[in-house]
């Protein structure tokens, strides 16, 4: 697995108060906007702040920690084909991560996930299209 960061994701409980707050207060502009669901920032040069409604978070990731269940947080790595999503998971696995099995997203891209010895949630993922091409460095062997 390459050495590099590609989503920040955040959960957030409600949406609409920390886009106001980043877009309105901030000034920052979003990528993606989607109300009731997620606003997107680029925050590097293939790095995305992801604030994520909770729900939504819950459906795919897991419960946020109020007790049991995960952080509500995951870090992402995108890679460029569903293949090297699942060779990393592996890895993780190898390496003695607890992981779920990748699968083809209701987004439309393919991911998995695997808990790092800290209890963080990593997302292993394929997206396709813009998110895609802005995250994964061009260039790099795969």
């Amino acid at each position: 697995m390459e050495q590099r960061l590609s989503l920040v994701t955040l959960a957030v409980d409600d949406l609409e108060a920390v886009r106001r707050f980043w877009v309105e207060g901030i000034g920052w502009q979003p990528m993606t906007d989607v109300p009731g669901e997620v606003v997107m920032f680029q925050v590097g040069e293939h790095l995305l702040l992801s604030l994520w409604d909770v729900d939504h978070f819950t459906a795919e990731v897991g419960a946020p920690v109020r007790g049991p269940g995960a952080f509500p947080i995951t870090l992402a790595h995108n890679l460029g084909s569903p293949e090297e999503v699942d060779a990393v998971l592996a890895q993780a696995e190898r390496a003695g991560a607890r992981t779920t099995a990748a699968e083809h997203r209701e987004w439309g891209g393919y991911s998995g996930y695997f808990v790092d010895p800290a209890g963080f949630s990593w997302e292993i993922a394929w997206a396709p299209g813009e998110i895609g091409a802005l995250v994964v460095p061009p260039g790099r062997p795969g």
